[in-house]
């Protein structure tokens, strides 16, 4: 069983939850119970992007926990999730292998998933490794195949070191080379931004909330991905996909799309405008059709 602790300052009612991976790793989820429980509703997980953590859906969860439980994930090497000793240990299949343990913990024998990038990549791998287990999943701004162009964008900053005297510093940094991500964006937002993917340290800095090690396997050719992923999406096709886009993404292409779509004609698919990757899952026409997904349940 995980181990909960109550969140004393958690005005939207989550719940830390620990538990242990196989090789020892401390690993955290915030858990959001079910407010008005439907009756069969499966519990869904919320898995976040490379260098992303719980926060990613502190507006979405709430949200989706009005008829069932809500675990927000936190891999290894982020957020409250402990750091690995053997940096080879952050690639997907070891990440599939922690969500594993996490639904043993908590007795789950059936689940949704909700992925962003990175976390969609786990959630093909979960479905194709454990189909008895998947029952609908949202693969948010990623596919089973990745552009070369994102890829390069993601490998020059990730795991580079970064620290700033406040937030507004943080916000202004992030800002500056994803302006073409979120165009629309202002100070507040990237302020959001920065608070979601920072920490503050003990000396006052503020760092991103992740292991800089996490560059290690991800920089290495097919260490983002683990290999092929068509025939993992393949073996998803018995169960309703919805597939998010941000309409300027560099990392899932429209054609990548379409192929998706041809392989599995039940799959619903959304684009949210003036986006780049990934969608935060805050926009009013991905929480409409992530909401459209479950209701088919």
């Amino acid at each position: 069983m995980a181990t909960r602790v109550p969140a004393k300052a958690a005005p939207a009612g989550w719940e830390d939850c620990f538990w242990w991976s196989n090789d020892g790793v401390r690993l955290h989820a915030r858990r959001y119970a079910a407010i008005d429980p439907a009756p069969d509703a499966l519990p869904l997980l919320c898995l976040p992007g490379l260098t992303r953590n719980a926060r990613d859906f502190d507006r979405l969860a709430p949200h989706l926990a009005q008829r069932r439980t809500v675990y927000a994930v936190e891999f290894r090497g982020r957020g409250e999730s402990g750091y690995a000793k053997d940096a080879l240990t952050y690639v997907p299949l070891t990440y599939v292998q922690d969500v594993m343990a996490l639904l043993q913990a908590e007795g789950i024998t059936r689940f949704v998933s909700v992925g962003t990038s990175l976390g969609g990549i786990v959630t093909m791998l979960l479905g194709a490794m454990h189909p008895d287990r998947l029952a609908a999943a949202v693969l948010n701004d990623i596919g089973p195949e990745i552009a070369a162009e994102g890829l390069e964008r993601i490998r020059g900053y990730v795991g580079a070191a970064a620290s700033y005297p406040t937030w507004v510093h943080a916000a202004r940094a992030i800002a500056l080379p994803n302006a073409g991500v979120y165009p629309d964006w202002r100070l507040e937002d990237w302020l959001v931004m920065a608070k979601r993917t920072h920490r503050i340290t003990r000396e006052g800095r503020i760092i991103p909330d992740y292991d800089a090690n996490i560059a290690q396997p991800f920089r290495v050719p097919g260490g983002e991905s683990g290999g092929d992923l068509w025939p993992a999406f393949d073996a998803l096709k018995a169960i309703p996909i919805l597939s998010l886009r941000g309409e300027r993404s560099d990392i899932l292409a429209p054609a990548t799309v379409k192929a998706m779509a041809k392989r599995h004609p039940g799959l619903a698919t959304a684009t949210i405008a003036r986006t780049g990757h990934a969608p935060t899952l805050d926009e009013p026409e991905a929480v409409a059709a992530i909401d459209a997904l479950l209701a088919k349940l």
